[in-house]
């Protein structure tokens, strides 16, 4: 592995990997980014993300919630981030539940949390039954990423204490 490859997981892994997210829109960008590397390498999505940011408005959920036609056409043809109809449609219908989520919850991670604990299989039926293109692999991902399941970091890794000092008491069930 290159030193450049190995300082882009590394950064993503030390400094986001499985620690919460409290911000709705950072935690869309998540869901969205987890969606995107369906099929795809990690890497190649961290090093997309900057793109992914400005194609999508900063994942905006009330932006992207309002992508008209034009806006799927536009996405479709930006080189910059993954141009994949269905995951492009993903994110746009999934910006517009995150919204219904809430205005009946106050926030996605006030529905996240109204839902914490489950096991992984409870977890991807209701992601299943609430949003687009979320298959087990992308739930679970996304799941551990915000620290959500366990299994971010073995009890072993230097960043391991960070990620459970970090978590809000409600989460610290691992």
């Amino acid at each position: 592995m290159s030193a450049e490859k190995k300082a882009i997981h590394k950064a993503y892994h030390d400094e986001h990997y499985g620690f919460p997210i409290h911000d709705d829109n950072e935690l869309f960008c998540r869901l969205i980014m987890e969606i995107n590397q369906a099929g795809l390498s990690w890497e190649t999505i961290l090093r997309k993300e900057a793109g992914f940011r400005k194609a999508y408005s900063n994942f905006n959920i009330k932006k992207v919630a309002a992508y008209t036609e034009a806006d799927r056409e536009r996405l479709m043809a930006d080189p910059n981030i993954i141009r994949n109809r269905l995951k492009i449609n993903a994110a746009i219908e999934n910006a517009k539940t995150i919204l219904q989520l809430q205005k009946e919850h106050g926030s996605f991670e006030k529905w996240l949390e109204a839902h914490h604990p489950k096991t992984k299989e409870e977890w991807v039926k209701l992601f299943k039954k609430t949003f687009k293109f979320t298959g087990g692999e992308i739930v679970n991902e996304f799941l551990m990423s915000i620290g959500m399941l366990p299994g971010a970091h073995h009890n072993t890794c230097e960043i391991y204490k960070k990620v459970v000092k970090a978590k809000p008491l409600w989460a610290v069930k691992q």
